[in-house]
């Protein structure tokens, strides 16, 4: 089912509400009216798109507010993660998620925060190597997600990551190295900020990726 105006404006505002109640404007260094202050722009972004409803099975998401990791660190963001009790962790040693970036061929807005829209888990690509799925992803006029992306879409929608189909984040790259970012669900049963081997595949993770970004 495709999204109404209403219940789109509807799903941005709780997205909002959820930021706040997680203490991203304390985590900015902002005033909750600053914070959102700064994003409200950005539900006039939704105006006329056609974006389908969550759909946990398929794994897809109409869109999700993403903040820039510039202003608030993965590592910090991934703290708010919270499913089933248990809160979200990062292990990217021997890197932290500054030592990641951008891959060169995708445009990141240039804003405090921006909107990813029409994303996908990585269903279909499922137990592909990382350098074999991006292929796919690009081959259908789409992108792959960054860092920052993938822990904004489990902020939001915790239950959409499932232990057989947990996914990386193909467009964050150190550029030095074969690793790739992924978060899934770790022994402990936490929500995990990590990294695979980009030529290794797993039964249990896909590639996520997106539509497109509007800032």
């Amino acid at each position: 089912m495709i999204l109404d105006q209403q219940q789109l404006n509807e799903e941005f505002d709780r997205q909002v509400a959820n930021l706040v109640a997680k203490g991203y404007p304390g985590l900015a260094n902002l005033s909750e009216e600053a914070f959102i202050n700064e994003i409200a722009p950005l539900k006039e972004k939704l105006i006329g798109l056609s974006l389908p409803e969550v759909d946990l099975e398929l794994g897809k998401q109409p869109f999700v507010i993403v903040v820039n990791n510039e202003l608030i660190s993965p590592e910090l963001m991934m703290e708010k993660v919270e499913k089933n009790g248990k809160k979200g962790i990062t292990i990217l040693r021997p890197h932290t998620s500054q030592n990641y970036y951008p891959i060169d061929d995708i445009t990141i807005p240039n804003v405090y925060a921006y909107l990813l829209l029409g994303i996908d888990r990585g269903k279909e690509n499922i137990n592909l190597p990382p350098n074999e799925a991006i292929k796919l992803i690009k081959s259908a006029n789409r992108s792959p997600l960054t860092i920052s992306e993938g822990i904004a879409i489990v902020t939001q929608f915790p239950e959409f990551l499932i232990k057989n189909n947990c996914f990386s984040l193909l467009a964050s790259r150190t550029g030095t190295d074969q690793r790739v970012p992924a978060i899934w669900i770790n022994a402990k049963k936490e929500p995990n900020l990590g990294w695979c081997w980009d030529g290794n595949p797993h039964t249990w993770l896909g590639s996520a990726s997106c539509m497109s970004r509007v800032g």
